[in-house]
């Protein structure tokens, strides 16, 4: 039997995202019984959980560098010199 983190980790996280948007608008018709409610809303919470930690990682990745020694620092974008901001090259 598969269960239901395991089947969650296989799938895309635009996969997650468009069972996330069936999951909301099948409860904003309000067609579903309570216990069926109950089960999607449950559902629906451990798919957003799992699509904002996907977000995070990705957030945190996207945010590290390399240095030249291959050390990680930061993402920050570079500052501009004086000399730059003056329409001068430096040397």
């Amino acid at each position: 039997m598969i269960n239901m983190a395991d089947k969650q980790d296989s799938e895309t996280f635009e996969q997650k995202m468009a069972k996330l948007e069936t999951i909301v608008n099948q409860l904003e018709q309000g067609n579903v019984s309570l216990e069926d409610s109950m089960s999607k809303f449950k559902t629906g919470i451990e798919l957003s959980e799992d699509l904002q930690k996907t977000l995070t990682t990705a957030e945190h990745t996207m945010a590290k560098m390399m240095d030249d020694d291959g050390h990680e620092v930061a993402f920050e974008k570079p500052k501009q010199s004086k000399d730059d901001e003056d329409g001068q090259q430096a040397d």
